[in-house]
């Protein structure tokens, strides 16, 4: 399994949980690979200036059986980027699916890849902002908003917000590597009990045509 991983300007660092999470489950499966991809490849700035050099541009990036779109101040920006719009698109038809964390889920909206289907973000935020969740729900009116943990729409998937990007590389590893694969990352992990706990308290939304 290949999972590429969508970095841009103004991602939260929180979001880099992600990769954390592939390469302790690389661990547990060997057989797990995975990636960094920015519009231009090399060096991107995340929000409060950490910087992360990522692996691959839109143009050279190889195949993958997942993509995952990271979330951020920087979505607001990026809704309007032609160019990474367009690689979304295009990867939907060479992917097993395309997934999102917090904010990236605006991005798969502007897309196009949300219409018709359910879909979360991230939902809590420190005033003045408004909460994603809403912003989804009024700029994308095609888009059937859920407070969820995780809705997988089969070949579109959407998580929570910020270190729910953690919930949802799991679900990803469970779906598609196995039960044992995801249990064993989370418990390397110490995540086991948090994701007990964010399972009790965020639904979980699988659509009947998707498998799990």
């Amino acid at each position: 399994m290949r999972i590429a991983v969508v970095l841009y300007d103004f991602v939260e660092p929180i979001e880099i949980g992600i990769l954390g999470t592939l390469s302790m489950a690389k661990r547990v499966d060997p057989t797990l690979t995975y990636f960094t991809i920015s519009e231009n490849g090399g060096m991107v700035e995340l929000q409060n200036g950490l910087r992360v050099e990522t692996d691959y541009s839109f143009n050279n990036a190889p195949p993958s059986d997942v993509v995952i779109v990271t979330g951020g101040p920087g979505w607001k920006n990026q809704v309007k980027n032609e160019r990474i719009l367009s690689f979304l698109q295009s990867r939907r038809q060479e992917t097993a699916c395309i997934a999102s964390v917090c904010t990236g889920a605006m991005i798969l909206a502007a897309a196009g890849l949300l219409d018709g289907k359910r879909a979360t973000t991230k939902v809590p935020v420190i005033e003045p902002e408004v909460c994603p969740l809403q912003t989804l729900e009024e700029n994308h009116p095609s888009v059937h908003t859920m407070h969820a943990l995780v809705v997988d729409e089969g070949e579109v998937i959407t998580g929570g917000g910020v270190s729910l990007c953690v919930d949802l590389t799991l679900y990803l590893l469970e779906r598609f590597l196995g039960e044992t694969v995801a249990e064993e990352t989370a418990r390397i992990m110490e995540y086991g009990a948090a994701r007990s706990a964010n399972r009790k308290r965020l639904a979980t939304y699988i659509a009947s045509s998707s498998s799990s």
